[in-house]
């Protein structure tokens, strides 16, 4: 017998969390992390607790706009080099959102090599915002090309991460944003001071930025003040921007 062809896999997304909204109006597609190389299938226990829980907090704020969150399972556990898996499956989701829903703005919500896969694929014509959580970036290196940024122009961009991160170098996360904001005035970042790689010191100020940024981004919902602030200050200010303790419990709208 001749061998058989291994068979092609697929991206694809999982259910909406929450109950499905009657009319969809922006959807947000969450990116777990993944590894940098490897090129095995992601496990049934693929999604972290911070992106299941993020994941609710954004669709229990959002159904009564109208908001789907759907997370997205990969091919591949690995980024892979040139290959960027994890980037492409974000791409393709994109894609199978606007072939089910139509013409609504979607925000690419990463964490860790999802946060990567999510500024990388910014750049989607469905992908309005784009919001990265403790993003794993690559080391920067002269013989090697940056991280791209251009494709975030026109995109609404957060990123936030913790000082104390031994993970996922916060400095780079900074460099990434300094090159951003250049091309682009619609990009913040916090910085989440003495929390590390989970957030889990300030996991309330952390889950309340990020709705406030998706409610913004998504349905024109006006930012809290200190989210208008970092977006308007100039570099280095609002891309250090402090994440308060308490953030959240009196937010403007």
């Amino acid at each position: 017998m001749g061998q058989q062809a291994t068979p092609l896999r697929s991206a694809r997304l999982e259910r909406v969390i929450g109950p499905e909204p009657r009319a969809v109006n922006g959807v947000v597609l969450l990116l777990p992390g993944g590894e940098e190389v490897s090129d095995r299938r992601p496990s049934l226990l693929w999604r972290s607790a911070a992106v299941r829980g993020l994941g609710r907090v954004l669709a229990r704020a959002g159904r009564p706009e109208g908001l789907a969150v759907h997370a997205v399972r990969y091919r591949y556990r690995g980024w892979n080099g040139g290959e960027a898996h994890l980037a492409a499956d974000a791409s393709w989701a994109a894609d199978e959102i606007v072939r089910r829903y139509g013409d609504v703005p979607v925000c690419l919500v990463g964490v860790d090599m999802g946060g990567r896969a999510a500024l990388r694929a910014g750049g989607h014509d469905a992908v309005n915002s784009v919001l990265a959580v403790a993003p794993w970036l690559p080391e920067e290196e002269v013989a090697v090309p940056p991280e791209p940024v251009k494709q975030l122009v026109g995109r609404r961009v957060l990123l936030v991460h913790g000082t104390n991160d031994e993970r996922t170098d916060p400095e780079l996360s900074f460099r990434l944003a300094a090159r951003a904001k250049k091309a682009n005035r619609d990009v913040c970042r916090f910085e989440v001071h003495s929390d590390g790689h989970g957030l889990h010191q300030h996991r309330a100020e952390v889950l309340c930025l990020c709705k406030d940024f998706v409610m913004g981004a998504l349905f024109g919902k006006v930012f809290s003040r200190p989210v208008e602030d970092a977006f308007a200050a100039p570099p280095p200010l609002g891309l250090r921007m402090p994440l308060a303790s308490g953030f959240g419990r009196s937010l403007r709208r």
